[in-house]
């Protein structure tokens, strides 16, 4: 995979050193090159506590890396996105998740356009949720998400994903191969899927020029572990975001959860918040409230310790504590 760096990139869009792309230090070595500070261990008792809102994740096979903490806008309307974008922003969020589905794409756009920052240092995400009825058509389809997001001459997208396995093999392939194509382009620069069990992952060897996909984005909280995709994922290195860790506020008044926060000071949805990020999973908390885009973002002056971690790993309902899907590993 060929992909051109862009000039006056941010920190967390700078090419990796050759000695990171190509041997099998991983996440670790990388991140401590972008973050001498941070670690990006899975455990509570190895996740260094200088974990920053700047800190990323470097991607697989790709120059680039992610910021650990997204804002997700799924749901956020048209007339309140661009401002909870730019609340975001204004807090030190520097990566956005949009999608084709969500109906909101160009004002994640806007929203950076108006806030004055450089769009190297904003980490920009959308989603194809349908094929187009051939990988050019699909292509078109998602060109013209990038057109609505970043209208520049050399505008790009950071990160686009497939948004669901469910429209079938054929089409799966047909959007892979339209993604490809993007990044082909320097239309997109890292792309990865959705919702994607093992079996769909590994059904992608048998076409795809781009493996393994970058990312898998899917539901997880502690109600919902996903365990079996996570391992997968982590063997073989598919950074994995974390949809809907506030649970949708569902679990606000669990007693666990409630009495972790009580002990840290901290608001139930920070220490949810909190545990995807000592999981080494990328977040994307959701709201449109300013004061809770605020807090979702103050995460780095507590750490959850090796009982808390326990405690919530102990919280597993397997699927059945999803709310709104666990994959399907078949």
């Amino acid at each position: 995979m060929v992909v051109n760096p862009q000039s006056h990139l941010s920190s967390h869009h700078q090419p990796l050193p050759a000695q990171y792309q190509t041997t099998d230090q991983g996440r670790a070595s990388a991140e401590a090159y972008y973050n001498p500070n941070a670690t990006s261990s899975s455990t509570a008792a190895d996740m260094s506590p200088k974990l920053s809102l700047s800190s990323t994740i470097p991607l697989t096979n790709s120059k680039y890396s992610m910021p650990r903490l997204g804002f997700g806008i799924y749901q956020s309307p048209a007339d309140v996105c661009v401002k909870s974008c730019l609340t975001a922003l204004r807090a030190g969020y520097r990566h956005i998740d949009s999608a084709q589905f969500y109906r909101n794409e160009s004002e994640m756009g806007e929203a950076v356009r108006q806030s004055g920052i450089p769009r190297s240092d904003v980490f920009l995400t959308t989603k194809v949720l349908s094929a187009g009825g051939s990988p050019e058509k699909t292509y078109q389809k998602c060109l013209d998400s990038v057109k609505a997001i970043d209208p520049s001459e050399d505008g790009y997208v950071d990160l686009f994903l497939i948004h669901s396995p469910s429209p079938g093999s054929a089409k799966r392939k047909e959007m892979w191969q339209a993604l490809e194509k993007l990044v082909e382009d320097n239309k997109v620069r890292s792309i990865g899927v959705s919702n994607f069990g093992i079996g769909h992952i590994n059904e992608m060897k048998e076409y795809a020029k781009i493996w393994p996909p970058q990312v898998n984005q899917i539901e997880l909280h502690p109600w919902n572990q996903q365990r079996e995709i996570v391992e997968y994922c982590r063997n073989n290195n598919i950074v994995i975001q974390a949809y809907c860790p506030l649970v949708r506020n569902h679990k606000a008044y669990e007693e666990n959860l409630v009495g972790i926060a009580k002990k840290h000071d901290k608001a139930t949805g920070q220490v949810l918040i909190r545990y995807c990020l000592q999981k080494d999973w990328v977040p994307l908390p959701k709201s449109d409230t300013p004061s809770r885009i605020e807090a979702n973002a103050d995460l780095y002056g507590f750490e959850l310790d090796q009982d808390d971690m326990t405690t919530l790993d102990g919280l597993d309902q397997g699927p059945r504590g999803a709310i709104v899907q666990a994959v399907k590993n078949d």
